[in-house]
């Protein structure tokens, strides 16, 4: 059988984005798949959550490993991905693979922090004036252009914006520049997948192509999809090709 599979959700989201369809799909070719929220998560809307650092996150998911009575390919998707390289540095024994998804290059959020300079300037200095991070996606439209291509439908939209919440403004902090990822602490044996969006405008191809060359792997990306490869059109196909993986890890 395949390992495990343990889903890290990104920011503003929770476990619910890759349990509307993604984390079913996965679970129907056989596959053991598991999801949480990570420590504040779950909760829609615009509420403070703590001041959680990146830490606890991992913490929280390494806990969840540590509960597995199977070896687990542990999966992030965007901040969820900064959490698994975060863990990748601790070398837990139960740690099969690592796939990242769209995920916060080893570099940081720097390359984010600009975009949203250049192309949201006074809502992006509202959120850090205010450590209010839901500002950013406080409208549909918003996550619509942050998180999906224009391929996806308005209804969809509406629906995955609803579970949106609040994030950890220490958190961003930590992808900014206090806990970068230690790529020399993680271990050049371990299966590792990097995958991004042709369209992402989070973490475009170059930042996904560090990511994948800081690790020894080669990226793949997906055309017409932008950062949620898990909710945007065209999911399937990362979903497909990510149980191609799995089972290529199993027969290892």
């Amino acid at each position: 059988m395949p390992p495990e599979v343990l889903l890290v959700h990104g920011a503003w989201h929770g476990a619910w984005c890759w349990e509307r369809q993604f984390a079913p799909w996965l679970r129907a070719q056989g596959h053991v798949v598991k999801t949480l929220d990570l420590p504040g998560h779950g909760r829609p809307g615009p509420q403070r959550i703590a001041l959680y650092p990146v830490r606890d996150y991992v913490d929280a998911v390494e806990q969840a490993l540590a509960r597995s009575k199977a070896p687990m390919v542990v999966a992030g998707h965007s901040m969820g991905g900064f959490v698994v390289q975060k863990l990748m540095e601790r070398r837990p024994a139960k740690l099969a693979g690592a796939a990242l998804f769209a995920s916060v290059p080893p570099q940081g959020v720097l390359g984010v922090v600009l975009h949203l300079l250049r192309s949201r300037p006074l809502d992006f200095l509202r959120s850090v004036a205010g450590l209010d991070l839901y500002h950013l996606v406080r409208e549909p439209r918003f996550a619509q252009a942050m998180f999906y291509s224009t391929g996806l439908d308005a209804k969809s939209i509406e629906a995955y914006w609803q579970p949106l919440q609040n994030e950890s403004f220490r958190a961003f902090l930590d992808m900014l520049v206090l806990d970068l990822p230690k790529t020399s602490r993680v271990d050049p044996a371990l299966p590792k997948w990097v995958v991004g969006g042709e369209l992402d405008r989070i973490f475009p191809p170059a930042d996904v192509r560090a990511t994948a060359r800081a690790y020894g792997v080669e990226a793949k990306f997906y055309s017409g999809m932008a950062h949620n490869l898990m909710l945007d059109k065209g999911w399937e196909a990362v979903a497909a090709d990510f149980s191609a993986w799995l089972r290529g890890i199993h027969k290892r």
